[in-house]
């Protein structure tokens, strides 16, 4: 396959087939605050990328938002969680990541205790908010690559 839009159509679809769930959380930076928007698969292919794996993994599927994708998701009824400011602080003063720290941030807005886990996303979602689970992703956030879809699928 080198048709980079077939490579995409393909590992998005294979992704949806073993994700648990199709609910999504996605966070961003937009002019200096930290934003979520709460959405299901339907806007993946306006807002997700192809990049590269690392390690030899082939392909990844990336949120990785362009200021375009950032205003397009500004239309999609956002919710402010943090200051820029603010979430770039607890980033360096912790010892997780911008992803981690972001999911622990959504799941304290929603009245809950945030633990690290490792659960994969074909066996549950980030979090659960009444009755729906959800997969947290910060923008440079990877969905999944070659290899990982491969190996899921039987085929690696």
């Amino acid at each position: 396959m080198t048709n980079k839009i077939a490579i995409f159509q393909y590992l998005k679809n294979l992704y949806n087939e073993v994700s648990f769930t199709h609910n999504y959380i996605y966070g961003f930076t937009y002019h200096g605050m930290v934003y979520m928007v709460i959405t299901d698969s339907k806007i993946m292919d306006a807002i997700l990328v192809l990049d590269k794996a690392s390690r030899g993994a082939g392909y990844s599927l990336r949120f990785k938002p362009s200021n375009k994708i950032k205003e397009y998701m500004m239309t999609l009824a956002p919710i402010a969680i943090c200051t820029a400011d603010f979430f770039k602080g607890t980033v360096e003063a912790s010892r997780y990541n911008k992803g981690e720290v972001f999911e622990k941030l959504v799941t304290e807005y929603y009245g809950m205790a945030w633990e690290k886990d490792s659960v994969p996303f074909t066996d549950a979602g980030d979090i659960e908010v009444n009755g729906v689970a959800y997969q947290i992703k910060f923008e440079g956030a990877t969905f999944t690559n070659e290899r990982l879809i491969k190996s899921l699928i039987g085929e690696a």
